[in-house]
């Protein structure tokens, strides 16, 4: 099988374990500490992380040569993908995973900052009309703003910044490094977040932050296998997807991406009863549109620059 067909079918299951991961996570919401879970996922992800590493013969290195950036990505993912779960569990997964994919749309935004790459037309258009389709989403009023789908796009940003640092350290950190540094930041912050919001602000648990305040669940079976489940998933569909760019071309697989929005609607709809408005459905087409005609001209773009390169 050619290498370019094999990371579409990797971007397709990895997808797929993805949003197994958002339902469990979603259905155990009410019933264990979110900071459980990210500790749970980072800890199995960084074991898995070093085995790879040592089965495969590759040389374990997990530092960096840029300590403060990746201390900074780190601490921007864990921010970012604590608020994403709780955006889960108060809306729809459709909603709360095609708000996320505008993260191409905040790349392109970043990029005139962190790359010194302009913005032609095509791509204002193509941002333009990403924001239309997550406002169609939000449907945000001055009387009335669901605040738990303003979420996603937070993660949304800290994503596309973290995505725009690795770029600028993939020099001297490998993918490898970086997704240890992204892991660290979960093993470490977890714990410290719930003990500090247990310990030094008990007055400010209320139903919007009880994700903070929850005890850790260690003696439940289900849950606990819950969170087996959800570590594994999430772990294996990081490694498909950093394996199926390794051998593919992120022009064909990142649109390929979008796919978690086909399973989150048939997910949604069959488990939680979930089924998206007109205008939700229309802003989730809006933004799977704007996202994939940006990568199709950021494919051209590199195509141009090779050309040049070579001349």
């Amino acid at each position: 099988m050619k290498s370019e067909k094999l990371g579409l079918i990797l971007v397709l299951l990895g997808m797929g374990l993805f949003s197994i991961q958002d339902v469990i996570i979603k259905l155990i919401a009410d019933r264990v500490s979110l900071m459980q879970i990210l500790f749970f996922r980072a800890s199995l992800g960084t074991l898995l992380l070093i085995c790879f590493l040592w089965v495969s013969g590759k040389p374990i290195k997990l530092g960096s040569f840029y300590p403060k950036t990746a201390m900074f990505r780190g601490v921007t993912f864990f921010i970012g993908f604590t608020l994403f779960y709780v955006s889960i569990s108060k809306i729809s997964l459709a909603e709360a995973n095609s708000l996320f994919f505008s993260n191409p749309i905040f790349v392109t935004i970043f990029s005139v900052f962190f790359l010194k790459i302009s913005i032609g037309i095509h791509r204002f258009f193509a941002v333009f009309f990403g924001f239309l389709g997550a406002l169609l989403i939000i449907k945000p009023s001055l009387n009335n703003i669901n605040w738990y789908m303003v979420l996603p796009l937070i993660t949304a940003i800290s994503y596309s910044i973290g995505m725009l640092l690795a770029k600028k350290t993939s020099d001297k950190d490998n993918a490898f490094q970086q997704s240890f540094h992204i892991y660290l930041g979960g093993v470490i912050l977890s714990p410290l977040v719930t003990m500090v919001a247990k310990y030094g602000f008990p007055q400010y648990e209320n139903d919007q932050t009880k994700f903070l305040f929850m005890p850790w669940e260690f003696g439940e079976i289900y849950i606990l296998g819950m969170l087996l489940i959800i570590t594994i998933t999430g772990t294996i569909g990081i490694f498909l997807l950093v394996y199926a760019y390794n051998i593919g071309s992120p022009q064909s697989n990142a649109p390929m991406e979008y796919v978690l929005l086909f399973y989150s609607l048939v997910l949604g709809f069959f488990i939680f009863g979930d089924v998206p408005d007109f205008l939700s459905f229309l802003g989730i087409v809006f933004i799977i549109l704007s996202g994939v005609y940006i990568f199709i001209r950021e494919a051209k773009r590199e195509k141009l620059v090779a050309v040049k390169k070579e001349r």
